[in-house]
C-alpha cells in the first residue's frame, strides 16, 4: 500500500489558494447542462468527483469544452432532458454527481444505468427513489433494494404535486429532488419529514437554481414549492468559490499550528455552510481575519473545548475532531449521524484513527466524544478510502509528532494536490 510520512512538525503559516468547491462545482455542471444556452464556468475543481460528472454528461450527448489549463469550461446547455437515451454510466463513489443525475435522468425519457464503486453501492438511495416514483419515476434496484445500482427508465408523470421525502438522511436526496422537477414540469410541492440535516447544502442548490431562473419558494425548511412553466436559462457566467471544506484543514492547522494561515478563494459571505467552521475555531481560541475572498486564522494550543452541534456542516466536523487533539479538555461532536452513510462509516473510522494517536474516543449513533491524550502518540493512519480522512489526520504532524497516511492518493477526490500544498506551510 502507498504511504505518505509527514514529519513532525513545530507550526504552519503561510496563504493557499483553494481549489474550486466540490459542491458548487457538480451543481453548476449539471445545471447549466439543463439550461437554455452556454454557461461558462470559471475555476471548476479539478478532481475526480468532477470528472465523474463531466464524463457522465459528454456520453449524455452534453457538448462540454475546456478552455486550456485554466478549469474553465463552456457547457452548451440542452434546454431540457439529455439528448442521448440510452447509456450505462459509471459513477465511481461521487455521491455529489449519482443523486442529482439520479434524479435529472428519471424525467429524461430514456433507458439509463448507474453504477459506481463498491461503497456507493453500500450508499442508501431509497428515499430519493420512493420520492421520484411517487411522481412516476421508472427506476428499478439491480442489486440490493435502496441502494445503488439502478435503473432508470421513461416516467410516467402522476397528477400528484406534492412528494414527500426524508431529511434526515442526507440533503443531497432535496437537492437532487429540487433540481430536476423543472425537467418534470415543476409546480412541485417539496415536503420534508423531520428534520433537515445540512441545511446550508440545500440553500446553495437554491441559490444557485436561482442563478438558473427557477426561484424555489420556501416555508421554513418543512417544505420547497418549485415553480412550474419554466425550465432553466443561463446565466452566462459562473465562478466558483473555493472549497470551503478544504480550507477547514489549512484554517485549523492556523489555530494549531501559530499562524496565521490564509485561504483564498472564499469568504465568510460564502454560499458554503462550512465556512462557518471557522466561527467553531474562533470558539475554541483561535484568532481570525477576514475579507472578500479570504480567511485568516492563527493560534496555539491549548484550544478550548467544545460540545457542539455539527448538523449543519457534517464534513467540517471532522476537522473539528483533530482540533479536539488539542485542545485542554474533552470534546464532544453532535449531529453526525450522516458520517456512517458517507464515504466510509466516518463515525467508527475516526474513532478508531483517534485511538492510534492516543484519544479516548467514544460514539453514539450521531455523536463522538474526544479526549486528548497528554502528548499525541505517533501512528499510521488509516484513510478508509476516504479523501476527508486522509485532510484532516495530516494535522496531527502538528503536535511535533511523525505520521504515516495509509493511501494519501484517495484525495485525489476532491483535492488533488492537498499533501503538496500542505506541506509547503509546515515549519
Amino acid at each position: 500500500m502507498a504511504y505518505l510520512d509527514l514529519p513532525p512538525a513545530a507550526g504552519m503559516a503561510g496563504t493557499v489558494r483553494l481549489p474550486g468547491s466540490k459542491s458548487i462545482s457538480n451543481r453548476t455542471l449539471l445545471l447549466a447542462a439543463l439550461a437554455r444556452g452556454d454557461t461558462v464556468l470559471e475555476g471548476l475543481l479539478d478532481a475526480d468527483d468532477v470528472d465523474r460528472l463531466l464524463e457522465a454528461l459528454r456520453t449524455l450527448g452534453v457538448i462540454v469544452e475546456a478552455h486550456g489549463a485554466s478549469r474553465t469550461f463552456t457547457v452548451r446547455g440542452g434546454g431540457g432532458a439529455f439528448p442521448v437515451k440510452r447509456a450505462k454510466l459509471f459513477l465511481g463513489n461521487a455521491g455529489t454527481a449519482f443523486r442529482p443525475l439520479t434524479a435529472a435522468l428519471a424525467f429524461s425519457d430514456g433507458d439509463y444505468e448507474l453504477s459506481g464503486v463498491p461503497r456507493m453501492h453500500q450508499r442508501p438511495i431509497g428515499d430519493l427513489v420512493d420520492a421520484l416514483r411517487a411522481l412516476g419515476a421508472d427506476i428499478r434496484y439491480l442489486g440490493e433494494p435502496g441502494f445503488p445500482p439502478l435503473a432508470i427508465g421513461a416516467a410516467r408523470l402522476r397528477a400528484e404535486r406534492r412528494v414527500a421525502i426524508r431529511g434526515e438522511v442526507s440533503s443531497q436526496f432535496v437537492s437532487a429532488l429540487a433540481m430536476a422537477l423543472p425537467l418534470a414540469g415543476g409546480g412541485v410541492e417539496i415536503e420534508i419529514v423531520g428534520e433537515l440535516i445540512s441545511r446550508p447544502y440545500v440553500a446553495m442548490t437554491l441559490a444557485l437554481m436561482a442563478r438558473f431562473g427557477v426561484t424555489v419558494d420556501r416555508d421554513g425548511w418543512r417544505a420547497l414549492h418549485v415553480p412550474g412553466g419554466r425550465g432553466y436559462a443561463s446565466p452566462g457566467t459562473i465562478a466558483v468559490e473555493g472549497d470551503a471544506s478544504s480550507a477547514s484543514y489549512f484554517l485549523a492547522g492556523g489555530a494549531i499550528g501559530g499562524g496565521p494561515v490564509r485561504v483564498e478563494g472564499v469568504g465568510l459571505d460564502s454560499l458554503q455552510g462550512d465556512v462557518q467552521f471557522a466561527r467553531t475555531l474562533a470558539a475554541m481560541g483561535a484568532a481570525l481575519r477576514d475579507g472578500p475572498g479570504w480567511i485568516e486564522a492563527c493560534g496555539e494550543p491549548p484550544l478550548a473545548p467544545i460540545d457542539a452541534d455539527f448538523t449543519s456542516m457534517p464534513d467540517a466536523a471532522m476537522t473539528a475532531a483533530i482540533a479536539a487533539l488539542f485542545a485542554s479538555g474533552p470534546s464532544r461532536l453532535r449531529g453526525i449521524g450522516s458520517w456512517r452513510v458517507k464515504e466510509t462509516d466516518r463515525i467508527a473510522a475516526m474513532a478508531t484513527e483517534l485511538a492510534k494517536l492516543g484519544a479516548k474516543a467514544e460514539t453514539g449513533s450521531d455523536w463522538l466524544s474526544i479526549v486528548p491524550p497528554p502528548r499525541l502518540t505517533p501512528a499510521a493512519i488509516d484513510t478508509y478510502d476516504d479523501h476527508r480522512i486522509a485532510m484532516c489526520f495530516s494535522l496531527a504532524a502538528l503536535g511535533g509528532i511523525p505520521v504515516r497516511i495509509n493511501d494519501p492518493g484517495c484525495v485525489r477526490k476532491t483535492f488533488p494536490d492537498y499533501f503538496a500544498q500542505f506541506t509547503t506551510l509546515l515549519r
